[in-house]
């Protein structure tokens, strides 16, 4: 089951498609001696559009919620990675701390959690939960839509290593993305391993460092391939001190986003592209589909409506918007049952080890799919992941079109750990 490209303009995707699966063992060998020099996020996910004329990652996050969303037949390849990544960080691990997000009554969240514990438990470990929640002082059972539930438990902090009552972990995994910030509990471990790092929270991480990064990586890729990174590399622009509210900084926007209209058009015309362009403006930090708008002309900034400036103003935990990354626009053109479809990509260590399709019928192709109204369709990777089917047609092989993903979201991930390498506080800097 993969959605149908509703396109005509799916040359050159399936050129590209035909040129990453004719060089599998030179990009497999890149990425080998890429993880020799660089680590590889704890876990992440990739938000790829595909549209036919181009295939790129428009969103990548370091603390993934959504594991309920995979298939079980993507359990194993799941455990066999965590197994992977725990025994290169702490191979005599065996109590794993899990903190989860504060707003831990979501019960689509729970099921996450309870999915990505299931799979750490299966890798070999006791996995409990610690909330950053002061409200919880107690265990507290929470009860889950099949019927079981999760304790969450208050976190103790006893001489620079932290745990809960009777449980003293190695290993601390963090699916919390500290929006709000870095709390005391948190900083300044001893002798553990806390996973992401802290400055992988959107406290210190911006999206426009980590697609200067991915900008990097898909040149040195196209290189290889000998082709050209458009194709698989959204163009970006950052402006700071930007207040929707007040319409404070939005020149800065204006200026950058009739110059990315400009350059897209370019690139249109010297592809045979008959397409409108557009861009996204999004916060520059923050997540959940939050301080998203798509800008088709220039007019839509010119005197932004209310709706639109109260929307850009403010991101999760209500932090206000100041910064903003300019994304050119990639449009899906993959349809499940005629609905707007756009791929993410799962991974934990460097293995990819599923995915699914995001799926929304009331947006169009040019808006954001990670909205109110979204559903999953995780039978799309249900196949063969990571196993391309050779000599095959292009265009039409589910297990190519993934293996395809799986590249991409392997290249975005591979940004992020360039990305935290430059951002990483403890670096030693070299005169």
């Amino acid at each position: 089951m993969v959605p149908h490209l509703v396109t005509a303009l799916t040359g050159p995707i399936n050129e590209l498609e035909q040129r990453i699966l004719e060089s599998m063992p030179a990009i497999e060998r890149w990425f080998r001696l890429e993880w020799m020099e660089h680590t590889p996020p704890f876990y992440c996910s990739v938000d790829i559009r595909n549209a036919g004329f181009k295939l790129a990652p428009v969103d990548t996050n370091l603390f993934p919620g959504g594991f309920n969303n995979l298939t079980p037949e993507m359990l194993p390849l799941a455990v066999q990675a965590a197994m992977a990544a725990i025994e290169k960080i702490c191979p005599e691990a065996k109590n794993l701390l899990l903190i989860p997000e504060r707003h831990t009554r979501n019960a689509f969240y729970l099921m996450s959690v309870q999915r990505l514990m299931r799979v750490f438990h299966q890798a070999g470990l006791n996995v409990r939960l610690g909330t950053l929640d002061d409200e919880i002082r107690e265990p507290t059972r929470l009860p889950l839509p099949d019927g079981t539930e999760l304790t969450l438990e208050p976190l103790r902090r006893v001489r620079g290593r932290l745990g809960l009552k009777d449980f003293d972990p190695c290993t601390i995994l963090l699916n919390n993305d500290l929006s709000a910030g870095v709390p005391k509990v948190l900083q300044n471990l001893h002798e553990q391993y806390l996973l992401p790092p802290l400055h992988a929270g959107w406290s210190v991480r911006r999206k426009s460092r980590h697609f200067q990064s991915y900008e990097e990586v898909a040149k040195k890729f196209a290189k290889l391939l000998g082709m050209d990174p458009w194709l698989i590399n959204p163009m970006h622009a950052h402006c700071g001190k930007v207040d929707f509210t007040a319409s404070e900084g939005l020149d800065c926007v204006r200026a950058n986003v009739e110059a990315m209209l400009t350059k897209i058009r370019r690139k249109y015309k010297e592809y045979g592209i008959n397409e409108k362009p557009f861009v996204v403006v999004k916060a520059d930090n923050g997540t959940y589909g939050m301080g998203i708008m798509t800008v088709r002309d220039l007019k839509d900034l010119e005197e932004p409506s209310r709706r639109t400036r109260n929307k850009m103003s403010v991101v999760k935990e209500g932090l206000p918007v100041t910064e903003v990354i300019i994304q050119e626009g990639v449009p899906t053109y993959e349809r499940m049952n005629d609905a707007v479809a756009e791929p993410v990509v799962y991974m934990i260590d460097r293995y990819v080890v599923g995915g699914f399709y995001r799926v929304h019928a009331e947006r169009g192709v040019d808006e954001n799919l990670n909205a109110p109204g979204s559903s999953f369709a995780p039978l799309a990777f249900a196949d063969s992941h990571h196993l391309p089917r050779m000599g095959e047609k292009p265009g039409v092989s589910a297990p190519n079109r993934f293996y395809m993903y799986g590249v991409i979201g392997r290249l975005a991930m591979l940004a992020a750990s360039y990305e935290l390498e430059a951002t990483d506080p403890e670096a030693e800097v070299y005169a």
